[in-house]
């Protein structure tokens, strides 16, 4: 920029040439080779260049590219959503599928509000998130975003959503430690609840695994199950958003069942398509869409792109590549080789926490290890980390701002999940490599 018609995201960046990918591999046009540590944004599940997909594209291309959600059907849509029900969770059944993650969980809480609506609860309207939360850029969705830093320019435009704090554990936003706190942060939506008035709240959403806002924070056990019963105490529903934690990233299909906790509405992505095709589901109940059709007789929402055959036949085939290669259990087997190599790096002094559950990972930066001490944002850390890596061949996905919505610094790495242990290995010597520059 300012060569050219495109601008992007950063505007003072050159950025290079991909010609192609293979596995976990990235090649630019100056044939530098790339390790994607971080699979885009934690979305190439399956790894680039795998042929089956490409064919799966061609063949439904070769039959019909387009029909509108609102005319027609097709057999890669009926067969797609057919072999999705076979691993959701247990009372999800019902599947609306669309472009992206943002365009997911704006599905998501109108649905909520529709549900609330045809069951004569018209005064509940509002979304309860947590803050460091990650939902979605379009405005309903960044309404529930609780990144201080994105939300910021757009405040005027952002509905009036209330927020709880997170299950930070390592810096507990009230200063206690897991046990003894008995789940303080869960317990803090029942006072949000009470405080705005259960009877106008439709939904709850939150990430069972934290991403890209503070980077892959698992919950304590019990936290979920806490966040449930307080839910269900006040007749609310449970939003899932699994967008980058859903298939197969945490070690199981959905990071939710870890704690066996059952949703009323689940929201997926990234990893759906493994970044093929823009592709995403809202998922719900079967009882919340038969009131649907007793009542109105439909769901008051949709987009030109909804149910896409293109993108259910790429849906279709990546689901069928992870089962073929059992990437989630392999999942569980790499995620522990990352987790305990990652741990290494604690020998770096500006290393302050290391996290995470199956190939989703992050490691938070720190100026002082015992303390916690973030460094300022004048300082960029995280970018010269990014920065560093990159040129030693290495793609991190960076997180920032996170601590008091100005410090805080940290980066994911999340490969695809055909990551062999010996590119694991790959991956921390770059990483070594790079903090020790940064030393």
């Amino acid at each position: 920029y300012p060569k050219g018609h495109i601008f992007y995201r950063k505007l003072g960046r050159i950025y290079p040439l991909i010609t192609h990918g293979e596995g976990i591999y990235l090649y630019d046009e100056k044939g530098k080779r790339y390790i994607d540590g971080s699979g885009g944004a934690l979305v190439v599940n399956i790894g680039h260049g795998q042929k089956e997909i490409l064919q799966s594209m061609a063949d439904q291309m070769g039959k019909v590219g387009y029909v509108h959600g609102t005319q027609f059907t097709t057999q890669s849509i009926e067969e797609y959503a057919e072999a999705l029900g076979k691993i959701l969770p247990e009372g999800l059944e019902k599947i609306y599928f669309l472009s992206g993650g943002s365009e997911a969980v704006e599905a998501a809480i109108k649905l909520a509000r529709q549900y609330c609506l045809e069951s004569g609860q018209s005064q509940r309207w509002r979304v309860v998130a947590r803050w460091h939360s990650y939902h979605g850029n379009t405005l309903g969705a960044l309404s529930l975003t609780g990144r201080v830093g994105a939300r910021r320019p757009y405040l005027p435009l952002l509905m009036d959503f209330p927020h709880f704090p997170p299950p930070y554990c390592y810096r507990c936003p009230f200063g206690l430690t897991y046990p003894e706190c008995e789940l303080e942060c869960g317990r803090a939506l029942e006072n949000v609840i009470q405080l705005e008035g259960p009877e106008t709240i439709s939904a709850v959403i939150l990430e069972p695994i934290i991403g890209a806002t503070i980077g892959a924070v698992v919950p304590p056990d019990g936290y979920l199950s806490l966040i449930k019963k307080t839910c269900e105490r006040y007749g609310i529903l449970l939003i899932d958003d699994e967008v980058m934690a859903g298939m197969g990233r945490s070690g199981k299909w959905f990071a939710v069942e870890h704690w066996e906790v059952q949703p009323d509405i689940m929201v997926l992505g990234k990893g759906m398509s493994g970044g093929y095709f823009p592709l995403s589901a809202m998922i719900t109940k079967a009882d919340i869409v038969d009131l649907l059709k007793e009542r109105t007789g439909g769901f008051v929402h949709g987009h030109t792109f909804s149910h896409h055959p293109v993108a259910c036949a790429v849906g279709l085939a990546v689901l069928q590549l992870i089962h073929e290669k059992k990437l989630v259990e392999q999942c569980v087997r790499r995620g522990e080789y990352l987790l305990k190599r990652l741990k290494e790096l604690k020998a770096f002094p500006f290393v302050g926490d290391v996290r995470g559950k199956g190939l989703m990972t992050a490691i938070e930066f720190v100026k002082d290890q015992k303390t916690k001490e973030p460094f300022p944002r004048t300082g960029r850390f995280t970018e010269k980390v990014v920065d560093l890596a990159f040129e030693n061949g290495l793609v991190l996905y960076p997180g920032t701002g996170f601590v008091d919505g100005v410090n805080g610094d940290m980066v994911m790495v999340g490969p695809p999940l055909i990551i062999e242990e010996g590119q694991i290995d790959e991956i921390m010597e770059i990483l070594k490599k790079t903090f020790s520059q940064m030393s």
